[in-house]
Parts: structure tokens; C-alpha cells; sequence
């Protein structure tokens, strides 16, 4: 297992294409420059030991160097020592819809990005217990499963996005299932399984399934995303622009919260349903509910010991910073012998 200690710094690396945008600027202010002396073939000539080639490849270096110090920082860590203990706690799975109407913007941002953030909170109140995370549209897949590693459920539902799954719907029913045949068959730990969707189920028997799974000693719990009066759903054009998805007809569809659903589901579950707003996203209360659950002991095996390799990239950045200081951007004798950069980019 591997992570990175301090994430925040991962961040800088949205500026590489900022850096690279300006140095295309620079280039042709230079270009621009170079045109009020005259003209551009003749001013090359009297430069014969200029070499653009050598120039560009100074610039890549940088970026490179940058790039490394920016992990090096991150500090990227390896999970050295593996222990086995013993815990105390319930085993949850967090079923999540991934369909396109939770990219609606009626819970800001959206319904899928505040039910991630809402989430990842959640997953850090944990202690014992153990999580597994359940990705459903038109289909159900396992995203994640049943784990006491907590970083590890985190890193799974950064990457958790609508198009990871290619067929559309709301298939609550098949989630549930799903879910249920998720946890471990041997496990005697009491389980729970929470469901967010905004409640628009289009594929199968929800209801049905609900029931089923707290025969089997499994409480399903819902919540809500979304609001009753709905919203539209946004799609990316290919101007990069923002539609929103139409019917036959050409009508703007818009989705909204099914509330009975989702509450009839949590009756047969023998769960409760919370609906999330855009000031609370409803898993407080469902985790108080999962808190009055009868804890009981597993076994679980966990890193406890990570050690870092933030010293490779940062010597890897110093080694590229002092080639790139090293590296004239004029032709020199040692590099002019080796010949690798003797065609140079013409300036036009």
C-alpha cells in the first residue's frame, strides 16, 4: 500500500500547464523582437552558436525538475510494516449511485461530489469498523471491498466519477444485492449498508431486495440527494460547453428526488432515510444509527508503519536543475563533439 503524506502539495502540479503556456509567450515576444532588428534569416545567421533545440530542451528539464520536487514534497510513502489486531465494530458498505442525474446541481456542487465529500468525513470518524464502497447505474460494481484500511477507502472514492460505468439507469435493487454478496459469508460481524441516490429507479425491485437483505440480518439505510423540485442535468458538449439532457422531444428533463422510494426501501431494510441538503448530507445521522449497533470482534490486518521516498525525487530534481544549469543554451565544444544537438530549430 502506498500514499502520500502531505497531498496539498500535489496541487502544484496544476501549474505545469501554466508554465508551459508562458513559456510558449515568451517565446514569441522574443519571436516579436527579433523582427525589429530586421530580418529573422539574416539575424540567425550572425548567431551560428545559438541553438533553439538546446533552448526548448533546457525549458523540458525544468519542468521535469519541477516535477519531481513537487512528489518529493508530496512525500509518496510505502506501507513497510503489516500487523494483525484485533478490532471491535460493524462492517458497512456504502452503495453510491454514479448515474448521470447525480451530476444535477440542486446540492451543491453537484449530488455526487457533495455525497463524496460527505463521505469522506464520514470514513474519518471510523475507528474499528470496517467499510467497503459499491458503485451503481444501470449496473452494480464492487469499487472497493470490505477493508479496515480507511486511506485506502479514501483513495477509491477520489477516483469514483459517472463515467466509470457505461450503462445508464438506477438500479437500487442490484446495488443492494450487490452489497449483500460483499460481505464475507463467514463474517458473524453485524452489518449495514448505506444507499445515496437521488431515488430514481428505473431498473428492478428495490423494495425486494431491501427486504431480502435484512432477512439475512442486513439493515439498509438511505439517503437522499437531491431535492423534491429537481433539477436539470448537465452534459459536457463538444465546444466544452454545458448542455442539459433532453427527451424525445426535446423537452429539458429534469430530475428529482424520489423521497417515497427511498423510504419505503429503508422500511424494508429496517434502516431509516435521511434526506441531504446543501448544509448537511444526511450520513451524520445514519452513522449515529450505525454508532447503536452491537460492536463485535474481527480480525483485521492494517499497515502500521509507512516508510517515505520523498529523497529519490528530490534528488532527482537536483540532478536535472544542475544538468539543465550545466547546459549552455549556446553550442559548447564538449556537447558540439557528442553532436546531439547540432540541427537546431529555425526561428521563423
Amino acid at each position: 500500500m502506498y500514499r502520500f503524506e502531505n497531498k496539498f502539495y500535489l496541487f502544484g502540479l496544476a501549474l505545469i500547464p501554466v508554465f508551459i503556456l508562458l513559456y510558449i509567450l515568451v517565446l514569441q515576444w522574443k519571436k516579436k523582437s527579433l523582427k525589429k532588428y530586421g530580418d529573422i534569416s539574416i539575424i540567425t545567421q550572425l548567431m551560428p552558436d545559438f541553438s533553439s533545440t538546446r533552448q526548448v530542451f533546457k525549458f523540458i528539464l525544468l519542468l521535469f525538475a519541477y516535477f519531481f520536487l513537487v512528489i518529493g514534497l508530496a512525500n509518496p510513502q510505502i506501507g513497510s510494516k503489516l500487523e494483525k489486531a484485533k478490532r471491535k465494530g460493524v462492517e458497512l458498505i456504502i452503495a453510491l449511485d454514479v448515474s448521470n442525474s447525480m451530476m444535477a446541481e440542486d446540492i451543491k456542487p453537484n449530488r455526487l461530489e457533495r455525497a463524496k465529500q460527505a463521505i469522506s468525513k464520514l470514513i474519518d470518524k471510523f475507528d474499528n469498523d470496517k467499510i467497503g464502497i459499491i458503485v451503481f447505474a444501470g449496473k452494480a460494481y464492487t469499487q472497493l471491498p470490505i477493508t479496515p484500511d480507511y486511506y485506502a477507502a479514501k483513495m477509491y472514492l477520489e477516483n469514483i466519477s459517472p463515467g466509470m460505468i457505461p450503462v445508464q439507469g438506477t438500479a437500487i435493487g442490484a446495488a443492494i444485492e450487490q452489497s449483500v454478496n460483499s460481505f464475507p459469508k463467514e463474517s458473524k460481524t453485524n452489518k449495514a449498508i448505506i444507499v445515496i441516490t437521488d431515488g430514481e429507479n428505473h431498473e428492478d425491485d428495490a423494495i425486494t431486495a431491501s427486504k431480502a437483505a435484512a432477512d439475512k440480518g442486513i439493515i439498509v439505510h438511505t439517503i437522499g440527494m437531491g431535492l423534491p423540485e429537481g433539477a436539470p442535468i448537465p452534459l459536457q458538449n463538444n465546444n466544452g460547453g454545458v448542455d442539459y439532457k433532453k427527451d424525445r422531444e426535446g423537452n429539458t428533463i429534469i430530475t428529482k428526488l424520489n423521497e417515497t422510494m427511498l423510504q419505503q426501501i429503508a422500511a424494508a431494510g429496517k434502516g431509516i432515510y435521511v434526506r441531504a441538503t446543501n448544509t448537511e448530507a444526511g450520513l451524520n445521522t445514519v452513522f449515529d444509527e450505525v454508532n447503536k449497533m452491537e460492536k463485535t470482534e474481527f480480525d483485521a490486518k492494517t499497515f502500521t508503519e509507512y516508510e517515505g521516498r520523498f529523497q529519490y525525487f528530490i534528488f532527482m530534481s537536483f540532478l536535472l536543475i544542475v544538468f539543465e544549469l550545466m547546459l549552455s543554451e549556446k553550442k559548447s565544444i564538449w556537447f558540439g563533439k557528442l553532436k546531439i544537438f547540432e540541427k537546431g530549430i529555425k526561428i521563423s
